[in-house]
């Protein structure tokens, strides 16, 4: 995996040095080729095929991004929006490749196994550890073991022994699965401590070739049963007292490979033997006179980091397309909510006298005296059709691109009223509006009911977390006290 996290940061460097003559930085360096290359592209695949899908897309995403800010000019709202996508994926990818190459290192700066054959231990004190190694033999047969690699010990020290009033309790502890002292097959649990006794157990045998200190039994060899005595060393200060157990060895069958795999075992535990006063235990060559290829098993996590990486593009990705969307549905939501107040002021002014093009500049040039409090897409229309009016359009184009620009329905009819009065004339249009803004008052109060309604659903998911934890807090101590009891 080393080499895809290497090979992505050159990939970084690749497109870094490629873009060296755009502007900005090294992420927005690289999204602002990649986004003219892609432009490239598109112009010399037009020119062969039509590509309808891409180009429905691309008008779909300029519309909503014109919705949202009707003053720029859509492509460069769409290069921008591109652009600030490019980059944060490109960010996103960068920082976790980062990562990923930091868990490999971290993964692998563990090793424990040094010129194929070393095993460096803990220092004394530190505890054993649990190493993955893989001994192969090019050709016959490849083994994985769980091996527990001893922490460095003092030399000449051994294990201090147990009181003798455990030794009730030895017998039946060191059994470890098998069915009695009297058949044992497998090995022995021979434990250096006892729960609940302050001491420590040193065992011997008196045939190591069949039970060892450890507790493994060699029997793949035997051919009938033998008896071992085993004696348990109990210490505790300068007391000391000792207990034979006599255990009957029962021999086992073993495949091909099993026999293999414990041959390996075997000589590992030689080894281990042979080098516990070391900082260093060498691993076997060969097994007979097959030779032994060891390689240590590391636990490297950082693919998974990967993955996670480019779920986190993709969901990044995703969520912004889907941050436009929620953009679009919060305007026409702010547009609903300003109808009733538009409407009433063109009552309001029309009232007063004034036309409807005066009305416009009106409510333009109050919006541009607080338009630095906050901005409202409503008025940002309005300002748009002042700036139309004032630059010789006809105010019949200007009030119905009011109407499509808002793109809401209500906004639509208030467009449509207002250009028919212009082209045909009507001295009923004071009334009319005074009853679209009533009209729109007592729709604003619904949508504010609903509003009201949405917020109460969400706030039921906290409240049940709540409830089931303030549930927890009252029943846990009232069940532990009714246990005691």
């Amino acid at each position: 995996m080393v080499y895809v996290y290497f090979g992505i940061l050159a990939v970084y460097l690749a497109l870094f040095l490629l873009s060296l003559g755009e502007r900005g930085s090294p992420f927005q360096k690289i999204a602002a080729r990649i986004y003219r290359k892609q432009q490239e592209r598109q112009k010399k695949e037009n020119k062969s095929r039509k590509d309808w899908k891409r180009a429905f897309y691309a008008r779909q995403l300029g519309d909503k991004l014109k919705t949202l800010e009707p003053g720029i000019v859509p492509e460069k709202q769409i290069r921008e929006y591109c652009l600030s996508l490019y980059t944060l994926m490109l960010t996103v990818v960068f920082v976790g490749d980062l990562f990923c190459l930091a868990a490999w290192f971290g993964a692998h700066s563990a090793a424990r196994l040094t010129d194929g054959g070393y095993l460096t231990r803990n220092a004394c004190g530190e505890g054993d550890v649990e190493i993955g190694l893989k001994a192969e033999i090019p050709g016959v047969q490849e083994e994985i073991f769980d091996y527990i690699l001893e922490e460095r010990r003092l030399t000449g020290e051994e294990l201090e022994k147990n009181y003798a009033e455990a030794a009730v309790q030895l017998p039946g502890v060191i059994l470890n699965g098998n069915a009695g002292l009297e058949n044992v097959r497998t090995s022995l649990n021979l434990v250096s401590t006892l729960e609940g006794y302050p001491f420590e157990i040193s065992w011997e045998s008196d045939a190591y070739s069949l039970v060892n200190t450890d507790g493994t039994v060699h029997n793949e060899e035997l051919a009938g049963g033998e008896v071992v005595t085993l004696t348990a060393s109990f210490r505790y200060g300068d007391w000391r007292r000792e207990l034979q157990i006599p255990v009957q060895i029962n021999p086992v069958i073993y495949t091909p490979e099993e026999t293999l795999r414990v041959r390996i075992e075997e000589l590992l535990r030689e080894r281990e033997e042979n080098s516990r006063s070391g900082e260093i235990m060498t691993l076997p060559e060969q097994i007979g006179t097959e030779p032994v290829i060891w390689s240590e098993i590391i636990e490297d996590s950082s693919g998974y980091f990967l993955v996670l990486v480019i779920l986190a593009a993709g969901v990044l990705y995703w969520g912004r397309g889907r941050e436009l969307d929620q953009k679009l549905e919060t305007r026409k939501r702010e547009l609903l909510l300003d109808y009733p107040e538009i409407v009433n002021k063109l009552a309001l002014y029309m009232g007063a006298g004034m036309t409807i093009r005066n009305a416009f500049l009106k409510m333009g040039e109050d919006y541009k005296k607080q338009k630095e409090e906050r901005k409202k897409y409503a008025y940002e229309e309005i300002l748009m059709t002042c700036h139309e009016l004032q630059g010789g359009r006809s105010e019949t184009e200007a009030y119905a691109h009011f109407g499509k620009r808002c793109q809401v329905q209500a906004y639509m009819k208030l467009s449509a009223l207002l250009s028919q009065n212009i082209r045909k004339g009507s001295n009923d249009l004071l009334r009319v509006l005074r009853q679209e803004a009533d009209n729109a008052f007592a729709e604003r109060k619904n949508l504010a009911r609903k509003l009201g309604e949405e917020a109460g659903t969400k706030l039921l998911l906290p409240m049940m977390m709540m409830l089931c934890v303030v549930m927890v807090i009252i029943m846990i101590p009232a069940y532990f006290s009714f246990t005691l009891n």
